[in-house]
């Protein structure tokens, strides 16, 4: 059994245990409704980003990266039958769906918002670890490269999402 597929099995005993509030994965109706407003929120937080960057406020714009291309994971695993409140959960989830091909999704798309094995380096490996270096630091700005490649790699994995609705 993978990594993926032990967490996966984790986070669904989780759920069961927790009932309705859980905070774990829970299997579900596939929704593409639910699936399209992740998509939509998606947009909204890449909209923020470029606004936040604007304002150069692009520690905030980092939070908006994450949350924008957390949103397209929540919608992958709507389309999949899956409601997570679990960020592990999540990337556990998607990662699962990689494994086992149901999804055209790349595990360094998925290790660019969050790499599991990298994760307790101490370099900036993923969006979360940045994410968290702005959210608990004193740090204020992004380097200019850096905050343009976030931006592209969001609007990017946006369009990624929705192709996988689609298909």
């Amino acid at each position: 059994m993978t990594h993926a597929e032990n967490k996966l099995k984790w986070c669904l005993n989780k759920a069961e245990k927790e009932g309705q509030k859980h905070r774990g994965l829970r299997k579900t109706a596939p929704d593409l409704n639910k699936a399209e407003n992740h998509i939509l929120k998606a947009e909204h937080n890449a909209a923020a980003m470029n606004y936040l960057i604007r304002g150069k406020f692009n520690d905030w714009a980092v939070h908006a990266a994450f949350y924008a291309q957390y949103h397209c994971l929540l919608a992958i695993l709507q389309k999949f039958g899956y409601e997570s409140r679990n960020q592990e959960c999540t990337f556990a989830a998607v990662e699962h769906l990689i494994e086992q091909k149901q999804i055209s999704l790349a595990k360094e798309d998925l290790n660019r918002i969050f790499d599991s094995d990298m994760h307790d380096k101490l370099a900036d490996s993923d969006i979360v670890d940045l994410r968290e270096r702005f959210q608990y630091g004193t740090e204020t700005m992004v380097q200019e490269q850096k905050i343009a490649e976030l931006l592209k790699q969001t609007q990017d994995f946006i369009e990624k999402a929705k192709t996988i609705l689609q298909t």
